[in-house]
């Protein structure tokens, strides 16, 4: 099984001890200031005379932390930039960690209340999360195995982005097709396999569609 999946991605095993421990820790204090900063943006009263408030509002920026696919997008770059993948499921597992006890604590302290319900589910999130970026460490490797991983997360993209049915297909906002783009150029190998990727994605999106 270890030569199998040596042979779809190859671990890079250069990177020493202490450059280990300053990735790490600083994908764990980019999790808590991103965790403070979308608790600090949900919180914000926006005013019309202020020329950036309108920026945060035409993008829906406020919103977009409290969305699934710009965390899908973070984690997704941190896993296929880790060197190995069990690296890859420490880095995300403590990114998600750092984010997810810094907005509960912001929320509890500055915004008074707690959510626990709605963390839960995040906390739940924060669990599975290294298995995911673990199987997301290989889509940058060789074979169909990396292939069926993109068409996997293209397809919770489009699931995340836009309004799909039977019949339509519409935009939610600017902000979510811009990080629609970037996983695809995030996971871009040539063309005509981000092409095939896409098609398929495409389908697979309409048949979940149908389906709930």
């Amino acid at each position: 099984m270890i030569n199998f999946l040596k042979q779809v991605r190859d671990e890079d095993r250069t990177l020493t001890f202490s450059k280990k421990i300053v990735n790490t820790t600083m994908i764990l204090v980019l999790g808590i200031l991103l965790g403070i900063f979308s608790k600090y943006l949900d919180n914000m009263t926006l005013s019309d005379d202020i020329w950036w408030h309108n920026i945060l509002e035409f993008l829906d920026l406020r919103n977009v932390f409290s969305m699934l696919g710009i965390w899908l997008l973070i984690a997704l770059c941190i896993s296929i930039y880790s060197s190995t993948p069990l690296r890859a499921s420490i880095n995300v597992f403590l990114f998600f960690l750092g984010m997810n006890i810094t907005y509960h604590l912001y929320t509890i302290v500055f915004a008074g209340f707690n959510p626990m319900n709605y963390m839960m589910i995040w906390y739940g999130i924060t669990l599975f999360s290294p298995i995911l970026a673990f199987i997301c460490w290989y889509l940058k490797g060789n074979g169909i195995i990396p292939m069926i991983i993109k068409i996997c997360i293209i397809t919770v993209m489009i699931l995340c982005s836009f309004y799909i049915g039977m019949w339509y297909f519409d935009f939610v906002s600017i902000i979510d097709t811009i990080i629609f783009i970037a996983t695809l150029v995030v996971l871009y190998d040539t063309a005509k396999k981000t092409l095939i990727e896409l098609t398929v994605a495409l389908i697979v999106a309409f048949i979940i569609r149908l389906f709930i």
